[in-house]
């Protein structure tokens, strides 16, 4: 029986430099959680649906169960766990606090991340246009009305947040987004 075909790659994620080794079929949330330990990102659905997975890739919010590890070498990862500032949370995570826009968790990862980019992109948006940027993210325990809120109130507390803010600058350097 042969061996699994592998590639070494290296990605930044959350502003760290990783090299690793792995197989072709290995799936970027799979490395992010097996590999790397940074187990905010979810595994909800594997068939790209529900939006657990959500991370930014070089600037940009990516399932991270469509993307294999591979096709990630070299670029820039900003997972949950790197939205926080020396401690602080992110505008983005306030507000999920401050509004209640999460009840039972699990979705709340990739909907903060899927927010942070939609700021990333629309500083200040409406209802109707967080309702669309968030489409692709399923929560089964709320109606959506505190995870709208919880955006709003971040689009009036700062945005994305620092970090997301130089993750997005060095994708938009790099000429990536």
């Amino acid at each position: 029986m042969s061996r699994p075909l592998t590639h070494d790659i290296e990605l930044r994620v959350n502003g760290v430099r990783h090299r690793s080794s792995v197989e072709s079929r290995r799936l970027l949330v799979h490395h992010l959680r097996e590999t790397l330990g940074l187990t905010g990102t979810h595994v909800g659905c594997d068939s790209s649906n529900c939006g657990a997975c959500t991370v930014l890739l070089d600037g940009v919010a990516v399932k991270s169960c469509t993307v294999f590890a591979v096709a990630a070498d070299g670029a820039d990862v900003l997972t949950v766990e790197g939205l926080a500032t020396d401690g602080e949370m992110s505008p983005v995570q306030e507000g999920f606090r401050q509004c209640h826009g999460l009840q039972c968790g699990y979705c709340t990862p990739g909907m903060v991340v899927s927010a942070t980019g939609l700021l990333l992109d629309n500083p200040e948006p409406t209802p109707a246009e967080i309702r669309e940027g968030l489409e692709g993210n399923l929560c089964r325990c709320t109606g959506y009305q505190m995870i709208v809120e919880s955006v709003r109130w971040a689009a009036e507390h700062g945005g994305p947040g620092p970090a997301a803010q130089a993750h997005a600058e060095r994708a938009t350097e790099a000429g990536l987004r």
